[in-house]
């Protein structure tokens, strides 16, 4: 392989070239990456409105519009296609209208498109921004969510300024517990509360008050009249994270509780008859883990059955598509599969293939919507392929309607997804795991080997496209990637390995083992092998390096480095503390610090890479920091990456992504043998 030399923030380190930039997977390719989500089906059945997700390259954003594309013959047209974004397109009822939110007036508005008619009326003049769009039965009203803004508080009373003056702004005054969030800084002073608006134009009209947050899904009556949601109205809910209970408001603002069970009950959504409604449950228990449980209310007398209490995996996104039966997504050994459960339980899967609405990372993802006409559309993804639009019918048939990536794709050598399965050295645990193979794979050759570690923990990784993986593999690696012991998709005895033991010795041993079993293939390269992974996966990364010197060099991006100060500074603190420790960090020392990569940095001699967005809330830049100043004194070899602007998505811009891969690989080509 031939090679270029390449200097950034770093000394010059050699990295090889993309001999065929053409037919292999390229940084560039990044920003020509397409994929849908948000996948509606008509009331018909004849037609799927989605979100088509691209990049502007001039601009380094997300392009979001809407296009049309007809279930029977696949042809696709753009409903609103340019340089404005568009969101959460909902049918009204009678399949002739559809609302969804817009920037093109300048800020984001609900606007209600009239098919027959092709003409668009903007409604609203909103503030802040809207989410859970929703139609009622009627099609007369739309319902939504937004921020109603408050009076931030103040203590000190200043003098006036002169006419002119120009003063430093005014201090701000933080008095909450939940007081920032990552990726918004500083939570504006106010609460979520439900709103309604009138269909065909008018004045948008508060539904719900107080200091409390209404938000999620909401679910209209039948008749119209009120709408479910949920809501954790509790007085000190910033401190009881795990509630939550189902609310009913009718329109003229008449509030009324409808569960009360300890945990979070949400996710509500009403039969066609108007007989049933179906939710979600999930237990309080301070756990890190916990499955979600579906459960039906008959609407008459209220009482509430538990639907297939015993099936170890979490339900999401309770849809019904008769009056006896609901569509279903839930996460099995690395996929996403769509299913149908009966109201008697019965679970009947339909597709492994929910999928591809996440482009850096193979994470489980994938979005569907069903409703009666015996059809459920759905996001169609692959190890080869980000999420197209696809759909099922009653009979189970599938059918693939969109191709969005194959005039990019097509024409590349992708890395191809294999899958491994090994027992952990620590106890015997059963672990899946995947690997990448490079373009041209010659089993007869040895590559360097990159084990690159999931996040949550309590996410998964799967057999899914993945933009950052297939360019290390692009590049000559075979990337190793495992859904270690607390991981999701495998039920909550499996994620429950790690309560208390967020790293350790024990998830270290699950990733060691599975290098172990990627060298025993014969084709890797024991000499050369590198670790790297994001937030858990850094943490986990940061400890392993702090156990083991077997890796030639690693990358640690956003890690928690030190316990003790992370749960005090991040916005996670709040929930973090009470489910991931036993106690309060000052009560619990010792605890905090033996999970802690800190506690092991003295063992450290692996060349190190650190990488985190500036405006990181979820692990504060502190904790790169103090990282990089303990290796830098212990004299190892070490660089910090900084990328400006970046909150803990520090790859949600394409050019951050790249720059996020170029930098690992040109770390790990310094450190080759």
């Amino acid at each position: 392989m031939s090679h270029i030399i390449r200097c950034a923030v770093m000394a010059c380190a050699i990295v090889p070239a993309v001999t065929h930039a053409s037919t292999v997977f390229d940084s560039k390719d990044i920003f020509s990456l397409e994929y849908a989500s948000d996948v509606q089906l008509s009331p018909s059945g004849d037609s799927v409105i989605y979100v088509r997700n691209s990049n502007d390259v001039m601009r380094d954003s997300k392009r979001r519009n809407l296009w049309l594309v007809d279930t029977k013959s696949g042809e696709q047209s753009p409903l609103f296609s340019g340089e404005s974004q568009y969101s959460q397109p909902r049918w009204s009822e009678d399949g002739k209208k559809i609302a969804f939110v817009s920037n093109m007036s300048g800020s984001s508005q609900i606007h209600v498109h009239y098919i027959a008619e092709n003409k668009t009326a903007l409604l609203t003049q909103l503030q802040s921004g809207v989410s859970n769009l929703t139609w009622s039965p009627d099609g007369k009203w739309l319902a939504f969510s937004q921020l109603v803004n408050e009076k931030p508080s103040v203590i000190a009373a200043m003098p006036a300024k002169p006419k002119g003056a120009t003063w430093s702004d005014p201090a701000i005054v933080i008095d909450k517990a939940y007081y920032q969030a990552d990726g918004r800084g500083l939570v504006k002073p106010g609460y979520r509360q439900i709103f309604v608006l009138p269909s065909d134009g008018g004045t948008a009209r508060q539904l719900t008050s107080g200091e409390y947050h209404h938000s999620g899904k909401l679910s209209w009556r039948r008749d119209s009249k009120s709408i479910v949601f949920s809501a954790n109205r509790i007085k000190d809910w910033e401190y009881k994270r795990l509630e939550g209970d189902l609310f009913e408001v009718d329109l003229n603002n008449n509030l009324q509780q409808l569960t009360s069970a300890p945990g979070r009950e949400h996710t509500p959504s009403f039969s066609n008859d108007g007989k049933k409604l179906a939710y979600l449950s999930a237990s309080n228990a301070l756990n890190p883990y916990r499955n979600q449980k579906l459960n039906i209310m008959k609407w008459q007398n209220k009482t509430t059955k538990m639907i297939a209490g015993e099936f170890d995996r979490s339900i999401s996104s309770p849809t019904w598509i008769s009056d006896s039966k609901l569509a279903i997504s839930y996460d099995d050994f690395g996929k996403r599969k769509l299913a149908t459960i009966t109201t008697k339980g019965k679970i009947t899967d339909l597709t492994d293939s929910l999928s591809g609405t996440t482009l850096g990372r193979p994470y489980l993802s994938g979005e569907f919507s069903g409703n009666y006409s015996g059809k459920i559309a759905f996001t169609h993804g692959s190890s080869e392929r980000p999420a197209d639009v696809a759909i099922i019918s009653k009979r189970g048939k599938q059918k693939q309607l969109t191709t969005l990536n194959e005039d990019l794709l097509a024409h590349k050598t992708l890395g191809k997804v294999h899958e491994i399965n090994y027992k952990s050295s620590f106890d015997g645990e059963s672990i899946q795991g995947w690997y990448i193979t490079p373009p041209n794979f010659d089993p007869t050759k040895k590559y360097p080997l990159l084990l690159e570690i999931h996040g949550g923990p309590h996410l998964a990784y799967g057999p899914h496209f993945s933009a950052e993986l297939q360019r290390y593999a692009a590049e000559g690696y075979v990337v190793f990637y495992d859904n270690h012991r607390g991981s999701s998709s495998y039920g909550e005895r499996f994620a429950m390995l790690l309560k208390y033991k967020y790293s350790s010795k024990e998830d270290f041993a699950d990733h060691n083992s599975g290098v172990d079993a990627m060298i025993q293939t014969g084709f890797v390269d024991k000499e050369n092998v590198f670790i790297a992974g994001g937030s858990a996966g850094g943490i986990a990364t940061a400890y392993a390096i702090g156990l083991s010197d077997r890796f030639n060099a690693a990358v640690v991006v956003k890690p928690v480095i030190n316990w003790l100060s992370k749960v005090l500074t991040a916005d996670s603190g709040l929930l973090q503390i009470p489910t991931q420790f036993p106690g309060m960090p000052w009560d619990h020392v010792e605890h905090y610090w033996q999970r802690s990569p800190m506690s092991l940095v003295g063992n450290v001699s692996t060349p190190t890479m650190l990488m985190t967005g500036e405006e990181d809330l979820r692990t504060p830049m502190a904790e790169t920091e103090q990282y990089y100043q303990a290796l830098k004194l212990r004299k190892v070899d070490t660089v910090l990456i900084k990328i400006p602007g970046a909150p803990h998505g520090i790859a949600g811009r394409p050019s951050r992504m790249i720059s996020k891969i170029e930098h690992t690989l040109a770390w790990f080509e310094k450190y080759k043998k």
